[in-house]
């Protein structure tokens, strides 16, 4: 299998920022796993199918063709990547993520990713439940109230309306939510580096994360 290395965290904690600028650096292929169970809270809203129904949405997840080129985010051909980042979708995506069926049939998809010379996967459970042997895990946490300033700039800089008192809240009931689900709980894998964002810049934790991947595998960087 193809070294892999896993950026887990909440919503908001820098994770997919870090996965993409650890990729981009090392030339590995890059997952977003939380795209996937936004794309199928989006679809599933779509398509007027129920989010707690959890074999139609296992069905929907096992029909859709996902791309992702250059930046952007394709669904069945179609440009998604902005409708996919609203709050609303990010609230579908932690609902549908909660069922152990939804789960199973994004499961392949995402191991399939593991391809040379190498994957960094960010999302939940990357390290703890799709690659539990991964050469490298790490886990970003920050405060709530971070990340939801950090979401609030983000909206904003799209042109999008946002609350940032709303967004605490969205944010607290989310991990909540994550943390406490029956199948693959939000936590820190076994051996994760634990980094904690709140006061630290992307470059900062950039370069804590740098220093486990070249410790651990110290031919890469």
């Amino acid at each position: 299998m193809a070294p892999i290395i896993t950026i887990d965290g909440p919503s908001g904690s820098g994770k997919g920022t870090i996965a993409s600028r650890l990729a981009g650096i090392l030339g590995w292929r890059c997952l977003d796993s939380g795209a996937l169970y936004r794309l199928l809270g989006y679809s599933a809203e779509r398509a007027g199918v129920d989010l707690d129904n959890a074999q139609q949405l296992a069905r929907l997840a096992l029909k859709m063709d996902i791309e992702f080129r250059e930046g952007l985010v394709l669904l069945n051909g179609e440009d998604v990547s902005l409708a996919i980042r609203t709050e609303q979708a990010g609230n579908a995506a932690s609902k549908v993520a909660a069922l152990p069926e939804v789960r199973e049939a994004l499961l392949t998809w995402q191991r399939a990713c593991a391809v040379e010379p190498g994957l960094v996967a960010d999302g939940r459970d990357m390290g703890s439940v799709v690659f539990p042997r991964a050469e490298v895990k790490v886990f970003l946490d920050a405060s709530a109230e971070e990340r939801a300033r950090r979401r609030y700039k983000q909206l904003i800089e799209k042109g999008l309306s946002a609350n940032l008192q709303s967004l605490v809240a969205e944010i607290r009931e989310r991990d909540d939510r994550d943390r406490n689900r029956s199948v693959a709980p939000l936590k820190a894998p076994d051996g994760a580096l634990i980094v904690d964002s709140t006061a630290l810049s992307i470059e900062e934790v950039l370069e804590l994360v740098l220093a486990r991947v070249h410790e651990t595998l110290p031919n890469l960087v």
